[in-house]
């Protein structure tokens, strides 16, 4: 009697088309297309995981800068200035600062203009 791959092979394929749930045309039903487009999701997946990070630090400094030169700094200043004031904010909680918490932020900048005109 001869034996076949039959259980753990419809396994193996129901795992990729569960994964390919919700893609459209071929790319769910098809299983060469559906291991070719998984394949690619998560390559794509594992790249922007890490350009997400980027995205987001872009979007802070964004933020912080449209912040500081309303307080009349550039965005390079005011982190020279904290640089130099020894203030060790990131840009996350600086950007959130800035959004949620102006007068602190304030605060934050004068510091900053402070320490920059005592190093001139």
């Amino acid at each position: 009697m001869r034996t076949t791959n039959g259980a753990a092979r419809h396994r193996s394929k129901k795992r990729y088309f569960k994964r390919a749930k919700g893609y459209r045309g071929g790319r769910k039903n098809l299983l060469r297309t559906v291991k070719e487009t998984l394949l690619r999701s998560g390559a794509f997946a594992y790249r922007d995981r890490r350009k997400r990070k980027r995205d987001f630090r872009r979007l802070w400094i964004i933020r912080i800068n449209a912040a500081a030169r309303e307080r009349g700094l550039r965005y390079s200043e005011l982190i020279n200035g904290l640089n130099k004031a020894g203030i060790t904010l990131n840009r996350k909680t600086l950007s959130e600062m800035a959004i949620h918490d102006p007068t602190s932020f304030d605060a934050v900048v004068e510091q900053a203009k402070s320490a920059l005109a005592q190093a001139v």
